[in-house]
């Protein structure tokens, strides 16, 4: 960024009375969502001697284990999205909408932020809002190639909008636009010190923190046909809650040696044992792929809004950072084809994988912090 001229650090915010940073980050409905702002929360720990950061997100028991994990506290909103409802949903919604404000605006009063990040979607809308009433500096982070609805309103009134992909200004046309790209946590992208030495080709699947049926029907037709074959890889498989018994299920009647679980907690171990990732392609996984150079076979969620897993998985597919196949053309054959291209051919994966590293914006982090602690900073 042209007009960054040193890394601000813990000294720069000690005024006379040597006052804590307050911060407020507003998001979620997924892991993906929610990872940025731990990634940029984590980053202010380490900045700022004294700092006090609240996550408001919605009413999914997920959300609060992720965050809590990361060691933040939390507090939740009633909130449903708008999109796609009926009328009596929709009904339904506006309450919860005027619920959400006012619940909003009494944890606003309370926690008395100096700054409100909002990391997208309906979760953050209510909580924004309310901070642009009370003239706290509020900063959005828009994590997909096309922004979601609450960004493309609340953009012209916020003091930054920080996007992930180059393609996301043209829908912006208001605003302070910053292309920072989609802040990584610090902890994957710390070295494994003693790495799993695995000489099967291990293939890690992941369909999202709320899995994806049809990519583990997928998965486990692709496998039969390789057991037939005789080539079956080690599987690291994180299936969403909802599909993990019929999967496990599934492969111990195949009688298949595989790691299967809701959700990976340790995810840098996961990725460091990967050889090939086979996943959908929300903001955060893309990120996640090309910030440690990893190859994969991205499957964009068809329904997400404007096609956007498509657009952001295109950015790796188009350089030759990634392969893809479309939910549409998504069988058994066409992804056991794939797999074992990669699988007998190891130098097309390493480029595959020198490809994706040299796309990603590894500062991330470190960028939108410091915007975040310049506001701040002119605020006292």
């Amino acid at each position: 960024m042209k007009n960054m001229h040193r890394t601000l650090s813990s000294a720069d915010y000690k005024g006379e009375e040597d006052k804590e940073v307050r911060v407020i980050i507003s998001g979620g409905g997924t892991g993906g969502h929610l990872f940025p702002g731990i990634a940029v929360g984590s980053e202010l720990k380490k900045r700022c001697s004294k700092v006090s950061i609240l996550f408001i997100t919605g009413k999914r028991e997920m959300e609060h284990e992720i965050i809590s994990e990361a060691g933040f506290e939390s507090k939740s909103i009633d909130v449903e999205g708008l999109m796609g409802k009926r009328l009596l949903g929709l009904t339904k919604s506006f309450y919860k909408v005027i619920l959400a404000l006012t619940q909003s605006f009494f944890i606003l009063k309370d926690f008395r932020p100096q700054l409100v990040f909002g990391l997208g979607g309906y979760t953050s809308g209510p909580v924004c809002l309310m901070a642009l009433l009370f003239r706290v500096p509020t900063v959005l982070h828009e994590q997909n190639s096309f922004p979601g609805l609450t960004n493309r309103i609340l953009s012209p009134f916020v003091k930054r909008i920080f996007i992930s992909f180059e393609e996301t200004r043209r829908y912006l046309r208001r605003g302070t636009v910053f292309l920072s790209g989609n802040p990584i946590r610090m902890e994957l992208l710390q070295p494994i010190k003693q790495p799993h030495i695995d000489k099967r080709f291990v293939i890690l699947v992941m369909g999202g923190s709320q899995g994806a049926r049809r990519l583990n029907d997928a998965v486990i037709s692709m496998i039969k046909e390789l057991k037939e074959q005789h080539a079956v890889p080690f599987l690291i498989h994180q299936t969403g809650k909802a599909d993990l018994k019929r999967v496990d299920s599934e492969y111990e009647m195949l009688g298949i040696d595989v790691e299967v679980s809701a959700f990976i907690e340790d995810m840098r171990s996961a990725y460091s044992r990967a050889d090939l990732i086979i996943c959908r392609a929300g903001a955060t996984t893309v990120a996640e792929l090309a910030a440690l150079g990893k190859p994969s076979i991205l499957i964009p969620y068809p329904y997400a809004s404007h096609g956007h897993q498509e657009i952001n998985a295109m950015t790796l597919v188009k350089v030759g950072g990634a392969d893809i196949i479309l939910e549409k053309h998504l069988d058994s054959k066409a992804l056991t084809d794939k797999v074992l291209r990669y699988m007998k051919n190891r130098n097309e994966l390493n480029t595959m994988s020198e490809i994706a590293f040299r796309t990603a914006k590894r500062k991330a982090r470190e960028i939108i912090t410091e915007e975040l602690l310049k506001i701040v900073n002119m605020r006292k």
